[in-house]
């Protein structure tokens, strides 16, 4: 079974970093707790998995992979999801109950699952994930650095991240032209930011998207004609100064303002 660009594959190779990640869920003292893994491959972790949950479900992308899956690891019958991930409604995987996310990422798609869980958060309270390392950097970013943007303040809205383990691309068959990091994501007991959360997003992206310039220029767009805000000091600053709260203060005066 070989790599295939187009599934973004690159095959983990070291058993010792693969019991690693399946030891890395804070919820393996539970053998009941639901997990599911996302591109499971040929099973390198899964097979860790499975020594410590019940309840596993996969999903896979790759039909060969499917099939290789159900032929060596029978115990997965009927727990593999044959398809593309960010299309699987995540609420209705283990019957609304609340599962631990986990997996060697593709690489092409891992920010998109990123915003995919934060979707379904509300029965995702733990992900654990290989991500290249650029990719986990920014994830859990803190603000005042290049490495802080859109993923850093949306992800960090509603999950306290953490760094695991770098993991060498020589790791990986075939290596990856990056090197690869794994991180933890657990979901915060206050999920309510206190504005809306459809403003704050939009306010988060606007910002980003032209990061270079201060704010006064890039959310002009949102705010009323004649509003004077912009013109405070605050606004002088570009995006990677402002952290989580300063976000959601924006976001609560743009609703102010659109309610007169």
């Amino acid at each position: 079974m070989k790599a295939k660009k187009s599934f973004g594959q690159h095959f983990l190779n070291r058993e010792d970093i693969a019991e690693s990640i399946a030891s890395s869920l804070k919820i393996n003292d539970n053998v009941e707790h639901p997990v599911l893994e996302v591109g499971p491959g040929k099973g390198m972790l899964t097979k860790y998995l499975l020594e410590k949950h019940t309840k596993l479900k996969v999903v896979e992308a790759d039909e060969d992979m499917v099939s290789y899956l159900q032929k060596h690891y029978p115990q997965l019958q009927n727990q593999i999801i044959s398809g593309d991930f960010l299309k699987v409604d995540l609420g209705a995987v283990f019957e609304g109950r609340e599962f631990s996310l986990i997996g060697n990422f593709p690489y092409n798609i891992s920010s998109q699952i990123v915003f995919h869980m934060i979707k379904f958060r509300a029965c995702v309270p733990e992900m654990v994930g290989m991500f290249q390392k650029e990719m986990a950097d920014r994830i859990i970013a803190k603000p005042g650095g290049k490495d802080y943007g859109i993923i850093s303040v949306l992800a960090q809205a509603y999950y306290e991240g953490k760094m695991l383990i770098n993991v060498d691309r020589t790791c990986f068959t075939p290596p990856p032209k990056v090197q690869s990091a794994v991180i933890r994501l657990e979901r915060k007991e206050n999920q309510d930011l206190g504005c809306d959360e459809g403003l704050f997003r939009q306010v988060v992206k606007t910002s980003f998207n032209q990061r270079r310039k201060m704010l006064r220029n890039t959310l002009k767009p949102l705010f009323p004609e004649g509003s004077t805000e912009l013109e405070d000091v605050f606004f002088q600053k570009r995006p990677e100064q402002l952290g989580l709260v300063e976000f959601i203060e924006i976001a609560n005066t743009l609703q102010r303002l659109k309610s007169y």
